[in-house]
C-alpha cells in the first residue's frame, strides 16, 4: 500500500458514532476508528470501560425513537454532528416462526432494523449540511445464505441489506456513502450465546468452524478492518455495496 492509500484510511477529527459499542464487532470497530483518529460517540444499553477516555457514551435502546432523538440532540450539542455511523447493535433469540414469541420477534427487529433506521436517519440529517459522510451497516452471511432457528435475526439482517442499498441510492447526491459489511460467524458474546442455545454447544461451535473454508471463526478486529475501510476515504467510490468478511462461507 502506498503512502497516499495509507493516508486515506485516516479519519482524524471525524465524529464516528458506533452502536452496539460495548462488545463484539461494535467494540472492535470503535477501537480501530479511535486509533485512526476519529472522535468517538459510543452507543449501547450498557456503558463499559473503553481505551478511548474522551469518547462520549450514550446509554439506551437503539430501537426507541425518543431515546435516539434525545441522543441525536446530545451529539449535536457535544460534538456538532456525525461524519461516520456504524450500526453494529444486534440481538438474536433462536426462534422459528412456528414456535416463536411475537414480542421477542419485535424486540429483535427493533434492535437490528429499527436501530439501523433510526440512527441512519439521525446521521443523514446531520451529514447533509456537513457535505456528506459514511454509513456502515452490519448484516450477516446468514441473511444471504439462510439459517435455522433464528427467524427474527435473519429477517432483520436481510432487511438491513435492502435498507442499505436504498439509502445509498437516495443519498448519493448528498455525498453520503452507505455500505454493508457481511460477517461470517464471528467469535463474539452474541455468537457464544447462540451456541449456548444448542443441545450440544461445543458441537455447534465445531460445526460452525467447519462451515468456513478458512477453518476457524472470525475475530471482531477482522470485521472492524472492513468497517473502517468502508468508513474511510479509501472507499470514496464505494456505495450501495456489501463487503464480505465471512471466512469464505458464502463462496463454499
Amino acid at each position: 500500500m502506498d503512502l497516499q492509500s495509507t493516508a486515506s484510511l485516516d479519519v482524524t477529527g471525524r465524529v464516528a458514532v458506533v452502536t452496539g459499542a460495548a462488545s463484539g464487532i461494535g467494540a472492535a470497530a470503535a477501537a480501530l476508528l479511535g486509533a485512526r483518529g476519529a472522535r468517538l460517540v459510543l452507543v449501547d444499553r450498557t456503558v463499559v470501560a473503553t481505551p478511548a477516555p474522551d469518547a462520549l457514551w450514550l446509554a439506551g435502546d437503539v430501537g426507541d425513537p425518543d431515546t435516539v432523538a434525545r441522543h441525536g440532540d446530545a451529539i449535536r450539542q457535544a460534538v456538532g454532528g456525525i461524519d461516520i455511523l456504524v450500526t453494529a447493535a444486534g440481538w438474536s433469540d433462536g426462534q422459528t416462526v412456528a414456535d416463536g414469541d411475537f414480542a421477542l420477534w419485535k424486540a429483535v427487529l427493533s434492535t437490528i432494523l429499527d436501530g439501523t433506521y433510526l440512527w441512519s436517519q439521525q446521521a443523514i440529517r446531520s451529514m447533509r449540511p456537513r457535505g456528506g459522510g459514511a454509513i456502515v451497516t452490519v448484516a450477516s452471511q446468514l441473511a444471504l445464505a439462510g439459517g435455522r432457528s433464528n427467524a427474527a435475526y435473519l429477517a432483520g439482517k436481510g432487511a438491513v441489506l435492502s435498507l442499505t442499498r436504498t439509502m445509498a441510492l437516495d443519498h448519493a447526491g448528498d455525498g453520503i456513502r452507505v455500505n454493508a459489511v457481511v460477517p461470517g460467524a464471528i467469535d463474539t458474546p452474541l455468537l457464544t450465546r447462540g451456541f449456548g442455545r444448542a443441545a450440544n454447544p461445543d458441537a455447534a461451535r465445531t460445526k460452525s468452524i467447519a462451515r468456513h473454508p478458512l477453518g476457524r471463526l472470525g475475530r471482531p478486529d477482522e470485521v472492524a478492518e472492513a468497517i473502517a475501510f468502508l468508513a474511510s476515504d479509501a472507499a470514496s467510490f464505494t456505495t450501495g455495496s456489501t463487503l464480505m468478511s465471512d471466512g469464505g462461507w458464502l463462496a463454499a
